[in-house]
């Protein structure tokens, strides 16, 4: 990156690690300093919470506020009926409203977190069900349809890939990349946004959205990308063993949010530090260049940075505190993944199997047996080789804890 901005926003973006493309590095960066720019991103309610893939798209609108300017999180309560076919090999399941609803709510308590709505200039949260669901079909094609050109549309690189793969693109899923242009059209239109963030699998569909305001209303809008992440081991970020690392606290614990941090690759921890954290830059990258025991501060200070920002210091103060006992101590901490069962449950025995499987630490009995047999279960510690071992009230008298290797860990407790 040779450009040099002037913006705070900008050089944050640079400096950080943010920055994937920008439509106009020069235009966006002397709008940053002409005055306040309303900036958004889309977030599609698929789901009631975000997971950690969203993340560097939150803190890229957390930084535009703290820069000075207005960020918008725009749920897609209307573009939500459609779904989003951008690389995807197959359509999304359709969602009711009722659904969608309830996602919206999920996903609104993430973001009361890292943006302010009682600012000066305060966050906004809006819908864009508000201008799509009363749309005349027939009005929209004949004033928004026409600018758009079909054999243009099949070009973009995340329609091309599922054609190539002769996979099925839906004429519903086609209309997607217009009503994400159509957004950007009456953001512009009625809050004066000027600049679309996404990641970069969202540049062709942001494009659109400059494209049609320009011709429309003529105005000049812009769109900065960031780099669509994965570990340096090349997972996709934000995936887990366990499948997906949730933001909102009743959809991942507290404590394992603050695990799946820590457990960062070496290579990974000066850009994780940059990007999900507020650390200064010379920090980042000298706790980044750690080696040795010393990078697992690092990735202490990693986790608890992140977790203050998504779940608070105390949870953040919780979550090491039981690391240290577990991993320290070999004692057990308050604030692991619990698993709790009733005496009624235990009357005859519960097999250790389908403990392990309960309580998350596999996926499937099959799983769970599998674990065992290739020494990879412990149970208090100590190991774990009889996967037809049975657990009554007696054994469960005090919580009993399992481990799935080194570094995952649950409790199973007696009820009463």
């Amino acid at each position: 990156m040779t450009y040099h901005p002037k913006s705070d926003f900008m050089a944050v973006m640079i400096e950080r690690g943010f920055l994937a493309d920008c439509t106009d590095y020069q235009g966006l960066d002397e709008a940053l300093v002409a005055g306040v720019v309303p900036g958004y991103i889309g977030f599609d309610a698929t789901a009631k919470s975000l997971h950690v893939g969203s993340l560097i798209q939150i803190m890229m609108l957390r930084w535009l506020q703290k820069t000075g300017h207005q960020p918008i999180t725009l749920m897609g309560g209307g573009t939500t009926k459609v779904g989003d076919p951008s690389f995807r090999a197959d359509e999304r399941p359709l969602l009711t409203p009722e659904q969608i609803d309830d996602n919206i709510a999920g996903i609104k308590q993430v973001f009361a977190k890292y943006l302010d709505y009682e600012a000066e200039t305060p966050a906004l949260m809006l819908n864009n069900a508000e201008w799509l669901d009363g749309l005349n079909y027939l009005e929209f094609l004949r004033d928004i349809g026409r600018h758009f050109s079909v054999n243009r549309m099949l070009s973009f690189e995340s329609v091309k890939s599922r054609l190539d793969r002769e996979q099925s693109l839906s004429f519903l899923e086609f209309n997607y990349m217009i009503l994400q242009a159509y957004d950007f059209l009456e953001l512009n239109r009625r809050y004066g946004c000027l600049v679309q963030f996404g990641g970069s699998d969202q540049w062709g569909n942001i494009v659109n959205g400059i494209d049609l305001t320009r011709r429309v209303i003529d105005q000049q809008i812009f769109g900065l990308t960031s780099p669509l992440l994965t570990t340096s081991d090349g997972k996709k970020m934000g995936k887990s063993a366990n499948g997906a690392i949730w933001l909102n606290a009743d959809m991942c614990a507290p404590y394992e949010f603050w695990q799946f941090w820590r457990n960062t690759t070496d290579a990974d921890v000066g850009r994780f530090l940059k990007l999900y954290t507020e650390l200064p830059v010379d920090e980042c990258e000298r706790l980044g260049a750690l080696e040795g025991s010393e990078i697992n501060d690092a990735k202490i200070r990693l986790a608890n940075e992140v977790t203050t920002l998504c779940h608070g210091a105390d949870a953040a103060s919780a979550a090491e505190a039981t690391a240290r006992e577990v991993f320290e101590k070999g004692g057990v901490g308050d604030d692991l993944p619990t698993l709790t069962v009733t005496a009624a449950e235990v009357a005859d025995g519960i097999s250790v199997v389908q403990l392990i499987t309960r309580s998350g630490l596999a996926k499937t009995g099959k799983e769970a047996k599998r674990l065992i047999a290739d020494n990879g279960a412990r149970i208090d510690d100590a190991p774990l080789t009889d996967a037809g071992l049975m657990l009554d009230a007696a054994a469960l008298a005090s919580p009993v804890k399992l481990s799935a290797g080194k570094k995952r860990h649950a409790l199973v407790v007696l009820e009463g």
